[in-house]
């Protein structure tokens, strides 16, 4: 098998003030060598058990303990003007991942284009991540998202940070305003459990972004809230929100965009790579596609192979009535060579149950959403299209794309749901 050292060649592309040359031909992803899981005693997770939970106002964690005996990770204290001493996590959990300091550059001032034009570059099976803040609805197609990792945008006069980690398939929005201050973000060149770590601008305080907080530096003991968002077709976007707005690839930076350089990294008989953290549970394999909710009692982990089977999930986390649709139509962005040509795996978000006082129950009839008490034809985006409660729409719940390796090294005791 052909062989190629993506991470360490395309990171150093990424930085270089030249355009990255082109790969010839289809060459694989890079397999990586698997490295030793953490051993009994090693530190598992830097993430409080009484963290607060996805969706309330930034709130401080414990305050860090200063450890200058713990030195940071290799070149870390010559890019970065941060408070090393304070870390909530053991620096030998932290790894390079290739790229320097905003190596894998962040997009600081996003252009946007309607959707008619959008058309032009993007397939109708292509991934999205749609943000909307009242009237205004965005894209942000992962062909752009994959080279960048990080768009700090306004959206609806709300300052948002919208984040992709290819590594761990993680779409997950914050709002990136702290202490009253926003805050912009990029790319620290650096991964725990193969994650995506950011840092911001103001105080160079590092981010892991699984779970939005703050792991080394002056703002260790902070989390950014959570803002809700899916990954969904752009079909299924551009049906929906046909004045809505769509990242443009005029980002100023010359990138493949349309291309994976993760070929076949969602596999699910490889390895991720560079994880080095506990055990990932034998219940699925380590890449398997998995949608995760996290409701601070109660984590549960509603797996893309399940779902693809039902279609739809009644549920009931952490004592909240919720429902999960999944559809087909939205293509890997990390199967083939190019985004376009990815394998279907579908797109599933989750929504709340409640609609005023009453609790609904959904099933699927002749391949629609159809609620039991009113016979309503809902959306897979939650909007009810026919019936007695047309025009009704369910409050979209925090829940965010993983692959279970990603989601089970920071929640080990998460549900998984079984039909």
């Amino acid at each position: 098998m052909k062989i190629i050292y993506g991470f360490i060649v395309l990171g150093w592309l990424l930085s270089a003030c030249t355009p990255p040359v082109p790969l010839a031909g289809e060459p694989e992803f890079l397999t990586a060598t698997p490295l030793p899981a953490a051993t009994e005693g090693d530190s598992v997770s830097g993430t409080p058990a009484d963290a607060p939970l996805p969706g309330e106002a930034n709130q401080a964690l414990p305050t860090a303990t200063p450890t200058l005996a713990d030195p940071p990770p290799a070149g870390a204290a010559f890019e970065f003007s941060t408070d090393f001493s304070r870390h909530t996590v053991p620096y030998a959990e932290i790894l390079s991942g290739g790229p320097p300091k905003d190596g894998i550059p962040a997009i600081d001032k996003p252009k946007f284009i309607p959707v008619s034009e959008a058309d032009e570059f993007l397939a109708p099976v292509e991934p999205v991540i749609l943000v909307q803040v009242g009237d205004d609805a965005r894209a942000y197609p992962l062909q752009i998202l994959t080279w960048h990792e990080i768009v700090n945008d306004t959206v609806g006069g709300l300052p948002l940070l919208i984040t992709f980690c290819p590594l761990c398939n993680t779409a997950i929005i914050f709002e990136r305003t702290v202490d009253g201050q926003v805050l912009d973000f990029g790319t620290t060149g650096r991964l725990r459990y193969s994650n995506l770590i950011m840092y911001d601008r103001q105080t160079e305080s590092w981010w892991q972004q699984a779970t939005g907080e703050a792991i080394v530096g002056s703002y260790v003991g902070t989390k950014l809230k959570f803002y809700p968002g899916s990954i969904i077709a752009w079909d299924e976007f551009k049906t929906n929100f046909p004045r809505g707005q769509v990242l443009s690839r005029d980002t100023g930076y010359f990138r493949p965009y349309g291309t994976n350089p993760y070929i076949g990294y969602d596999d699910v008989n490889r390895p991720p790579f560079a994880y080095r953290g506990p055990e990932t549970p034998g219940a699925l394999l380590p890449v398997a596609y998995v949608l995760t909710i996290d409701a601070g009692e109660e984590a549960v982990a509603y797996p893309y192979e399940t779902l693809e089977q039902v279609r739809v999930v009644n549920d009931v986390v952490g004592g909240q009535d919720i429902v999960v649709f999944w559809q087909p139509g939205t293509a890997s962005a990390l199967d083939r060579s190019t985004i376009a040509a990815g394998r279907d795996i579908g797109s599933a978000r989750a929504y709340s149950r409640r609609l005023g006082e009453q609790v609904l129950t959904f099933q699927i009839v002749d391949g629609k959403f159809i609620d039991q008490e009113t016979g309503s034809e809902w959306t897979a985006l939650a909007v009810a299209q026919s019936g007695e409660l047309a025009g009704a729409r369910l409050d979209e719940v925090i829940a965010i794309n993983h692959f279970w390796f990603s989601w089970a090294a920071f929640k080990p005791d998460t549900r998984i749901h079984q039909p």
